[in-house]
């Protein structure tokens, strides 16, 4: 039986028997604490990049100042492609370990720069890195726990959360009061009396930095044994399912001989030492693990509509979001629009994703017909809900004649995003089979950042180069609502894995 095959069955016998044996534990734990730090760190850059926009065109005065974030996006899909595609290929505890370093490093740097072209090279430098969190360490966290624990994925999207809001209460007080004065034209804003963003950036990669220490040095991660068995290395995997259970205060007897009794599970193995492993996995990348993501009718289908998902929702969430607080300080002239007051109303929007992603944790397995085929409740209910429910808000948003009103529907939004984010975040890692999970992770990602890169050329389209109107706001948050509820095609994804183990 092809590896790749027996890898998809194996995990629906003894290694989810083993993996349940084993139980949710300590190790799960500190992984769901790392892994969700890396999707916090994902967000504090994304959000990040937003937040100083402001104090960047005041400085700096570049002539497009968006083109900050459109080389953060191009650094994100370079390091959703890259890291995702090697977690297939050598494993997925190299991309996972190595992401957070590289954010932290270039993220320090970046605070440094003394040029609008400085600043966007290292914040692309930025995105390499953190670009891979989201693709691995869903898997990895996935492929670690019991199938009746797979619904804490969802609550993994409450760190990317609170990412938004670490940003922004940090963001706070160093840009209210080490920032120049609105007054200040563009361009003559000394640096001397700029610092507040340099700050916030040398804050953001000395706490991204430190989650790779947690994650490297304090944290003994294991290879993905469900990667291993994909692999062929069943005695590895053997190891570090006795590695876990030992953490969990457990014991398991898995011979090599139960792991593979099933049709097809003896596999001749041949031993590499970790450069040859690395070597091999590096000569043979290939689409050796695309095409098995459309091997059968009902994956092609599968794979098509997630990837569409995932780019069209990249699309809509930085038209918004990236833009954030440029709205918030232009979109109502005649209210207090200090600095200030941007950054509380931007925090008391942040706060609102936990929430909301809680209640995605509450709908991705809720049913009241579990026998129906249109069962009322789950991911594609969840899904259509709140991407619909966002595009409705996003257009009461244009509506909005005072500041009361456009922080209400701010709101309002990020409540339901957030929750429409958790969803996909479980929804994705699920449906796609062990082997290959690491690159269909990397394309829904690497799709998601290519259509988010296309967020600044509509805002560079829709806007004078002095910066964001209320008019331009319009543009593209209606653009945004299209988006938004075109993104209710999720609703037709031919699987749905409520109450099963992933695949």
């Amino acid at each position: 039986m092809p590896t790749g095959v027996r890898a998809i069955t194996l995990p629906t016998t003894h290694y989810q028997t083993y993996l349940r044996r084993i139980g949710f534990g300590r190790y799960q734990i500190q992984l769901f604490i790392l892994t969700g730090l890396g999707w916090m760190a994902d967000n504090i850059w994304l959000q990040g990049v937003a937040i100083i926009l402001p104090s960047i065109q005041q400085e700096m005065n570049p002539v497009r100042v968006e083109y900050a974030t459109l080389a953060l996006y191009a650094g994100l899909i370079l390091g959703a492609s890259t890291w995702g595609i090697l977690a297939d290929v050598i494993g997925r505890k190299l991309s996972f370990n190595i992401t957070l370093f590289l954010a932290g490093v270039f993220g320090i740097a970046s605070g440094g720069a003394n040029n609008f072209t400085a600043v966007s090279a290292l914040i692309a430098c930025v995105g390499f890195g953190v670009g891979g969190n989201l693709p691995v360490d869903g898997a990895i966290f996935l492929e670690h726990v019991p199938w009746s624990h797979q619904w804490l994925l969802t609550l993994l999207s409450v760190w990317w959360a609170l990412g938004q809001l670490f940003g922004s209460l940090v963001a706070w007080p160093f840009i209210s009061n080490f920032s120049c004065a609105a007054t200040i034209p563009q361009g003559q804003c000394p640096k001397a009396d700029n610092m507040g963003w340099r700050y916030t950036f040398y804050t953001f990669g000395a706490v991204t930095f430190l989650m790779w220490v947690a994650r490297f040095i304090l944290f003994d991660l294991q290879e993905s044994s469900k990667y291993l068995v994909g692999k062929g290395r069943d005695e590895d995997a053997i190891r570090v399912l006795e590695n876990i259970a030992r953490t969990n205060g457990k014991t398991i007897t898995l011979t090599l001989e139960k792991l593979q009794s099933v049709p097809g599970g003896k596999v001749a193995l041949k031993q590499y030492t970790t450069w040859q492993v690395i070597k091999n996995g590096l000569s043979t990348i290939s689409l050796s693990h695309v095409k098995p993501l459309f091997a059968t009718r009902r994956l092609q289908i599968n794979t098509s509509i997630t990837i569409v998902l995932w780019g069209l929702i990249g699309l809509a969430y930085p038209l918004f979001n990236g833009f954030l607080t440029l709205y918030l300080k232009a979109r109502v002239p005649a209210g207090d629009s200090s600095t200030s007051t941007t950054f509380r109303n931007y925090s008391i929007v942040s706060s609102l994703g936990v929430p909301g992603s809680l209640v995605a944790c509450l709908l991705v397995d809720w049913t009241r017909a579990k026998k129906s085929r249109f069962a009322f409740g789950g991911r594609k209910f969840a899904m259509a809900l709140s991407t619909a429910l966002s595009g409705i808000f996003l257009f009461l948003f244009t509506t909005s004649k005072n500041q009361a009103a456009v922080l209400g529907y701010s709101c309002v939004t990020a409540f339901t995003e957030n929750a429409m984010y958790g969803v996909l975040y479980a929804y994705t890692p699920e449906v796609f089979p062990a082997p290959h999970r690491g690159t269909a992770d990397a394309l829904c990602s690497a799709f998601n950042r290519i259509m988010g890169l296309l967020s600044p050329v509509i805002k560079i389209a829709t806007t004078p180069e002095i910066g964001a109107t209320s008019n331009a706001a319009d543009a593209c948050t209606h653009f945004r609502v299209r988006v938004a509820i075109l993104g209710s095609i999720g609703t037709d994804a031919p699987v749905a894995n409520r109450g099963k183990a992933a695949l």
